[in-house]
């Protein structure tokens, strides 16, 4: 029985190999057993306008993992009150899943503004944040915290973000996301 999960929020628009390599890392060298792609409606962070549609992203994902028991993928978020904040939704998983361990997923670039998520304490208190430091990474406040775990994983370069500009820019960005992800974008015309 799979009892402790990495929620792996983001907006993964659109998700690549980067996504897949940690997810894979954190099943493979801690103890989760499971990660759980969160594919969150909107960041509030973020603005929301230069995001594909919600059911595109989940779709992206899907195909994405669909051959790996080890992940699944869940539009939780777009069901619930947006902007979507962690902390309400962790509450919300953990009344839907009583016999199962959250743990929150993230990377070292939230760290520095993690005070300014919804109720961080609380997060904080309750869950564990496993951290993937990103390149460039030199620490914050957080990094001794009890529950706060960072870890070395691989380090790439790559985001969602030079995906979609590199894509606009008629680039091949077809070893950036998995075969399959790529088949379907083209196909739908995504980011072009």
């Amino acid at each position: 029985m799979t009892n402790k999960i990495g929620l792996f929020f983001g907006s993964f628009n659109p998700i690549h190999i980067g996504h897949m390599v940690i997810a894979n890392w954190f099943v493979e060298y801690t103890d989760l057993d499971k990660v759980w792609f969160v594919v969150s409606p909107q960041n509030p962070f973020k603005e929301k306008r230069s995001l594909l549609t919600d059911h595109h992203r989940l779709a992206l994902v899907r195909i994405a993992i669909e051959d790996d028991p080890r992940f699944w993928v869940s539009d939780i978020e777009f069901k619930m009150p947006q902007p979507s904040y962690t902390i309400d939704t962790l509450t919300y998983l953990d009344e839907k899943y009583p016999d199962k361990k959250f743990v929150i997923l993230t990377g070292s670039d939230q760290l520095p503004t993690f005070d300014k998520w919804k109720n961080p304490e609380r997060i904080l208190e309750l869950y564990q944040l496993y951290v993937y430091a990103r390149p460039g990474f030199k620490g914050s406040k957080y990094d001794k915290h009890q529950h706060v775990n960072i870890f070395k994983t691989l380090q790439m370069e790559i985001s969602s973000t030079f995906i979609r500009k590199s894509i606009k820019e008629g680039k091949d960005m077809r070893y950036m996301v998995p075969s399959k992800v790529w088949e379907y974008m083209r196909e739908m015309h995504f980011y072009e």
